[in-house]
């Protein structure tokens, strides 16, 4: 998980580059096709199987429809907002995630985790402030890659345990690879999906795009299959900061006072939802049996 809160930042400032030069559906075609071509070999000679089976391919298929939103969601915010502010908004995640479980799992939450849940979206409303006047409706984007990650997250722990990552990856890749090649050819005078000359440094940028990404997301995915929810949780916030430190150091974007406050109250409170559940789990499993 920290190598996934280390290369997700990275490859998200790479696709913020090519943003000026290169549209958000070709960087996202391009980013998906790598996954597909870099991980194929691996599941070939080393044997990772693909997911078999209809509940798992389906699965595979919803997972790689909402990854796919939710990646060109994010390089489409990081074309109007400082890295460290992108990462930040879209970090009111983990409290959609407990409110889709309340509404739609039924899982219990109690008023301590609604309160932080409050106080996480009051934080990520600071975040969104300066940057909505600045830019206007784009500062919501990040809002759209929580929703759409959470529901991510929520499949990708459903099969993680059941599925080979790198399997799971490459039939990702392959899925979506022939999906998106058809929208660029259908929609490339829409300037979303637009094909425009590649220089030879954005062809060496593109290839680090699509391999920290493949990298990213099966560190995230390892992390998923042999470790519990509840450790690798509070970790993840580590990609704030470390998004902060690289959003300086390529673009001096460092976010303002206002921004700076929202971000340390979500993650102040994304932090105290994480180790309330942790109690509530410790509680339960020391609790004698009926």
């Amino acid at each position: 998980m920290f190598g996934f809160c280390l290369l997700a930042p990275l490859s998200d400032a790479t696709a913020k580059v090519l943003g000026d030069d290169l549209s958000i559906g070709f960087l996202v075609f391009v980013r998906f096709s790598l996954q597909a071509i870099l991980l194929l070999p691996f599941v070939w000679l080393a044997g990772h199987a693909l997911p078999r089976g209809k509940r798992l391919v389906t699965l595979t298929g919803v997972r790689t429809g909402l990854h796919i939103c939710g990646v060109a969601l994010m390089f489409a915010s990081l074309q109007f907002l400082p890295l460290a502010d992108a990462i930040a908004i879209a970090f009111v995640m983990p409290f959609i995630m407990l409110l889709l479980g309340k509404v739609f799992l039924g899982e219990e939450v109690g008023p301590h985790r609604l309160a932080a849940c409050a106080v996480g979206f009051i934080g990520t409303l600071l975040v969104v402030q300066p940057n909505f006047i600045a830019v206007g409706l784009a500062a919501l984007l990040p809002m759209g890659v929580a929703v759409i990650f959470a529901l991510f997250m929520l499949v990708t722990r459903t099969i993680a345990k059941d599925v080979d990552p790198i399997g799971m990856q490459c039939l990702s890749g392959l899925m979506a690879m022939p999906l998106l090649g058809l929208a660029l050819l259908a929609l490339r005078d829409v300037p979303l999906f637009s094909l425009s000359p590649v220089s030879s440094v954005d062809w060496a940028l593109l290839a680090t795009l699509g391999t920290l990404g493949t990298l990213s997301h099966l560190l995230m995915t390892w992390s998923l299959r042999f470790a519990p929810s509840a450790t690798l949780a509070p970790m993840q916030y580590l990609e704030i900061p470390i998004g902060t430190v690289i959003g300086y150091l390529v673009f001096r974007d460092l976010p303002n006072g206002l921004a700076a406050l929202g971000i340390a109250i979500t993650i102040a409170a994304g932090l105290y939802v994480i180790l309330r559940e942790q109690a509530i789990a410790r509680r339960l499993a020391t609790s004698p049996a009926p």
